[in-house]
Order: structure tokens, then sequence, then C-alpha cells
């Protein structure tokens, strides 16, 4: 047992309380893998608790009083600590109308969700409580509920993304009465928030593989409810060297960006890239199937779907740019004041991202290696004008409204435009890039 979790259970045992280790970091740890948390089980009632620890000097906060949860900030580490309880009438889909605290620790146990986060450690002994047999489970790589799985997601909409999140977390299975289950309770998980209903779907998406999560979504109906916009991407095929459907594509180009270990935004940006596809697919006159503009159908779903999800505005504005911009074609005959118009679109900031959705994309339409170099000569190119320190912003104009102001023009839509004209002068002519040179030329626009 870490020293940690002795000193902190000294506390409950000198107040004759009893505790136990439970939940995640118990999963974890049968696993083999480092507990990243603790949490507590105690048959000590929340204001008990406050007052054990905060005569201690430690600072203990109600995260969660009205169900019997605290956390206590012990030696530099978080414990989530909560009172034995067993809950009754979820009317609301989420949460029980009413609890009742327990001396069991059983009871506590047989509410909980899964089979593997129905485990107790008691404290400091190190006895083990498995009564849902939680352990072979884990062993056999396997998501089963606790008891019936229609009531568990009867009690609780969000159980239902947690196991789907699971899944894709851990690389297991799910148990076929727990699957059958999904589709028989989505009314239920029709009432989770939108912001609980993000942050599975979030970390669905940082798993190591996310679409062993998306695909269990989609077969049990998750998917059609939460992102019917990505559900209708099944079976639409596509043209010239893709292999799959559209909605394959996107599972395999989001699963490209977690082997690069890359970040949410370019994860959204590679599950929602082509998600315009099915409104903008027409046949042209040979035969062939075309998806015209549909980067900026899909920048426009994709903003719709981020915003239902209540992703910041920050989240939103950087994936929609990048799945707007995920269309590019370069070609070695750019000229370099091509490449810094492109390095201008594209932001300094999203450089780095865009090509990761790019090599994504290009992964997925065939889910074959990339060639060797694949970018390597656009992202030397770049590169060497980046070196220049160039200008791509307007930031970086040797003159500002200030200067312009000073030479009689007004501030306004104008002064706007005319900024914008000579930051275009100068990506196409560096050396432009003077004060005096941009007032001469600002006077001339003015004109």
């Amino acid at each position: 047992m870490e020293k940690i979790l002795k000193e902190i259970t000294a506390v409950f045992v000198e107040n004759g309380k009893k505790v136990f280790l439970v939940g995640g970091g118990v999963r974890d740890k049968i696993r083999g893998e480092n507990p990243k948390d603790f949490d507590l089980a105690t048959d000590a009632e929340p204001d008990e608790v406050c007052a054990m620890f905060r005569k201690r000097g430690c600072v203990v906060a109600p995260t969660g009083i009205k169900h019997g949860t605290v956390t206590v900030f012990f030696k530099n580490t978080a414990f989530e600590t909560t009172t034995f309880r067993a809950e009754s009438d979820y009317v609301d889909g989420r949460r029980p109308q009413s609890i009742s605290f327990s001396k069991n620790i059983e009871e506590d146990l047989s509410r909980r969700d899964f089979t593997m986060n129905a485990i107790a450690v008691e404290l400091p002994s190190g006895r083990v409580l498995d009564p849902f047999c939680g352990i072979t489970d884990i062993k056999a790589r396997l998501i089963r509920c606790v008891g019936n799985p229609l009531d568990r997601f009867d009690e609780d909409g969000l159980r239902p993304l947690r196991a789907c999140r699971f899944a894709a977390q851990l690389g297991f299975s799910v148990d076929g009465a727990l699957a059958a289950a999904i589709p028989q309770t989505l009314q239920t998980a029709a009432k989770v928030s939108m912001e609980r209903a993000r942050d599975e779907f979030a970390k669905t998406l940082l798993s190591q593989k996310p679409s062993v999560g998306l695909l269990l979504m989609e077969k049990t109906g998750l998917l059609r409810l939460f992102v019917p916009e990505l559900a209708n991407c099944r079976g639409v095929e596509q043209k010239g060297f893709h292999r799959f459907d559209v909605l394959d594509h996107l599972l395999l180009a989001c699963d490209y960006a977690a082997t690069e270990n890359r970040c949410l935004e370019v994860r959204l940006a590679a599950l929602f890239h082509d998600v315009g596809k099915p409104s903008t697919r027409l046949m042209d006159e040979s035969g062939v199937w075309t998806f015209y503009r549909h980067e900026h159908e899909s920048a426009r779903l994709c903003r719709i779907i981020l915003t239902r999800f209540r992703f910041s505005n920050a989240v939103i504005d950087a994936v929609c740019r990048l799945v707007a911009e995920h269309m590019f074609f370069y070609e070695n005959i750019w000229t370099d004041a091509a490449v810094r118009r492109f390095v201008m679109r594209i932001g300094l900031e999203n450089l780095e991202n865009t090509y990761a959705l790019r090599r994504a994309d290009a992964f997925a339409i065939a889910g074959q290696p990339l060639t060797v170099g694949f970018l390597s000569d656009l992202i030397s190119r770049v590169d060497a004008e980046l070196a220049k320190k160039r200008v791509f912003s307007l930031k970086n104009l040797a003159v500002s409204g200030k200067d312009l102001i000073g030479v009689g023009i007004k501030p306004g839509p104008r002064m706007g435009a005319i900024l914008n004209e000579l930051l275009d002068s100068v990506v196409r002519d560096p050396e432009l890039n003077t004060r005096e040179k941009l007032l001469e030329i600002a006077g001339k626009y003015e004109k």
C-alpha cells in the first residue's frame, strides 16, 4: 500500500471509522497500471469526514455533499471520499431522487455501474471485497453491469456512454446483455445533459483507439441519438482511391490522429472533416460521385455538433477552421508568395494541427501507410519562410491603424480594408514592409 494511503487511512482508524479504496484506482491496479487517482468509501458521514480532516488543517471541498461526497486534499493529493450509501427513485435518468447512508460496503458496491468498478480494498488490512466477480471480468477484459443492465441504464442514462468510453479506453469488450440493453434504454440516455455527454464523448476520442467506442455507439443507437450527422455517413460510398464509406473513413482518420497522440481538437477535426459529404454528394455525367465544397458544409455541421455538445468557443473555432481548410492542395510549382499566403490563411498557430489532419485524412483513404516524405516539401518550404521571419498577420506590419490616421485615413471599415491590402502586398513582396513604402501604398489606395 502506498505511503500516503497508509497515512490517510490512519486518520479514519483513529476516529473509529472504516475506509475502503474503491473505483478506478482499484481497477487500474488490478490491470497492472499505476492508479491515476484514489477514491475512498467510508462509513463516516460527510460532516464527520470534514471535521476529521479540517482538524488536521486539510482543505475539504463539498464537491457532492448532497450525495455523500467530499474531496479531501491530504498532503497535496486529492481523495474523493464518499459515505456508504443506498439509492432509489432515479426519476430524471441521471441522479437518484433519494439516498440513504449505509454502514455496509456491500450495499454501496451494489449501486455501482460495472463489475470492474464494484471492487473494494479494505484499509489498512488490504482485504479485497469483490461480490460481483469484477476481478474475473477485468482479467477477461469484459465490461459487465452490476446486476440487470436494463435496471442500471434506466437508473442513469450516462452509463451506456461510459460503457462505450471504457471499451475504447481499456480495449475491453462488452457483455452481450449490456450491449442488448442500451438500445432499449435510449429514452433514458436522451435525458443526459449535453455537458455530461460531451465529457464522455471527449474521453472516448482521447483514448488509444476511439473507433472502438464510436462503433459501439453506432451499434447500440447512441451515435444516432447524440451525433446523427455522423451516423448519416454510414453507407455513403466515395470515389477514386477511397476503400471505405464516409463513416469508416472518418473513424480511421480519428484513430490515426490518436496514434500520433494528437490533441482533442485534431481528433475532433479528423472525425468530422467529411461529415458534410452525405448532403453534398452528387453523381456527375460519367457516373462518379462528387462532393463539391464538402469541406465548407462539413465545417458548418461541425459547428452545429460542437455547439450542441457545449464545447468552448475556442475549441469550436479551432476545429471548424481545421475542417474548413483540410482540402488544401499543394504543388511544388507554388511560388514563395503562395506558400506565404497558405501560412497566412491557415494561421501560424494551426500549422502543425493542419499537417496532422491532412496525414490522418490521407491514411484513412485506404488504411495504408503514408508515402515516405508525405508533406515534407511543403513543410520545408513553410519552415524556410518562417526562418526568414516573414509577415503573416497585421500585427507584424511596419504600420498600424495609428500610422494611417496620421496620414489622414479615418478609422472604420475602409481603414481595415486598406490594412488588409497592405498585408497582401507584403505577402507578395516582403521588401515592401517598411513604414515609408506602406504609407505610400496606403495613400494610393485612399485616393
